[in-house]
């Protein structure tokens, strides 16, 4: 892919570095192994794993928030993928007659306070529908291509075209439908209408990449963006946190899941073939 050029949105939020040293909260009574495996998954719902930490003992420290140029690089790209998110969905939401709202994202440095409460950077990247902004600490990115191998630039580029899916939910009013149905069914069940849920914002950010112009996506940036969605597969988190795979815990999608939904966005371009609540694999 290539941003050079590019044009950069509007719509992001910078509160790196702001005030200092800042003080996270870690909870003490869901365990280490399901804190790390929370801490990795792409797109997890903060509600959910803040309301874990909240019923928990907590203890607080304080880390430090800097800036350096990496980070303005990375401020730039963000920002360049995120203006494309905006013009290709607006796009699509147009050709079915809706109009697309954009969303705003928001850079921060350890921990954040949003409308879905505070967030420490363990959370990984993650959508809001409250106010609808998408909280990223760039960091994460180094994570992604040091852990786990998933390095290219469209793997970044898939993190925050994840996220975007998620905004794409919210509007559509699917995300709500979803929510509530997990209210109503023990945690089994909203385990499996979450994947479903993730699957569904895999199978966007394919979408979108299908429709993306000027980024110039081509087939290794694909690749690039498979190799992430592997990497992030709920079985393949828990062997590495665990030596094990517990199916009902899963919430995001297997490797192999994940990488279907994407591929399959990518090769058809349609956003009504998203149908991650029939047939999935």
């Amino acid at each position: 892919m290539d941003i050079s050029g590019g044009s950069e949105s509007e719509n992001i939020e910078d509160r790196r570095g702001s005030g200092g040293g800042r003080r996270v909260l870690v909870g003490g009574g869901i365990g280490t192994i399901a804190i790390a495996i929370i801490a990795l998954l792409l797109g997890q719902n903060p509600m959910t794993v803040l309301n874990n930490i909240g019923s928990s003992q907590a203890t607080s420290y304080t880390q430090p928030s800097s800036n350096s140029d990496q980070d303005d690089a990375g401020k730039r790209f963000v920002s360049v993928v995120l203006k494309e998110t905006e013009d290709v969905w607006t796009d699509i939401f147009q050709s079915i007659g809706r109009t697309y709202e954009k969303p705003t994202l928001v850079l921060f440095n350890d921990h954040v306070e949003g409308g879905c409460g505070s967030a420490s950077s363990q959370v990984g990247p993650f959508y809001c529908p409250l106010d609808q902004k998408v909280y990223l600490d760039l960091s994460f990115f180094d994570e992604l291509s040091q852990r786990f191998h998933a390095s290219g630039d469209f793997a970044k580029a898939y993190v925050i075209a994840h996220e975007i899916g998620h905004h794409v939910q919210n509007l559509l009013g699917i995300s709500g439908k979803v929510h509530e149905l997990q209210q109503r069914t023990d945690e089994v069940g909203a385990n499996k209408l979450s994947v479903k849920l993730e699957l569904q914002a895999d199978f966007f950010a394919g979408v979108w990449a299908k429709n993306s112009t000027r980024l110039k996506i081509n087939e290794r940036d694909i690749a690039d963006a498979l190799t992430a969605a592997a990497a992030i597969g709920d079985d393949a988190l828990q062997r590495q946190a665990q030596g094990y795979v517990v199916p009902d815990a899963f919430t995001h999608g297997t490797s192999e899941q994940r990488m279907y939904w994407f591929k399959k966005g990518w090769l058809t371009g349609d956003i009504n073939q998203g149908d991650t609540y029939g047939n999935a694999q």
